[in-house]
């Protein structure tokens, strides 16, 4: 497996979930300066998990997307993720089943993690 840090791994999740986007709409996404976001895609793309491309609508404006090398990276991690979790869950309640997922919704909005659909993780509403 790749060796990636957690802020890697985020701008792998939030460029997973769309073709390709500027480091503009990307560093809004992280929540961190566009400065921050150049040197983090210069460092996943020396790693073959993203490239630059030029957008089809303006050829000067560049975006960044997944290599097939970070598409599989990040489907193998949240496949696994998916069925661990899903082992946890079923030694629960639906009532604590409900509970944790309002408490890990809480938890990554005040974390200011990108907002994302529990569910693809492998975590839904009971």
């Amino acid at each position: 497996a790749e060796d990636v840090t957690l802020q890697q791994w985020r701008t792998l999740v939030v460029l997973s979930r769309q073709e390709s986007v500027t480091a503009t709409h990307l560093a809004e996404a992280l929540g961190v300066h566009q400065s921050s976001t150049t040197r983090l895609c210069d460092r996943l793309v020396r790693k073959k998990l993203i490239k630059r491309v030029h957008r089809e609508a303006d050829r000067r404006e560049i975006a960044v997307s997944l290599t097939a090398t970070g598409r599989r990276l990040v489907d193998r991690v949240l496949t696994r993720r998916r069925r661990e979790l899903r082992v946890i869950a079923a030694r629960m309640t639906p009532e604590a089943r409900q509970q944790a997922l309002e408490g890990l919704r809480a938890f990554t909005e005040a974390a200011g993690e990108p907002k994302t659909d529990l569910d693809r993780f492998g975590w839904s509403e009971p």
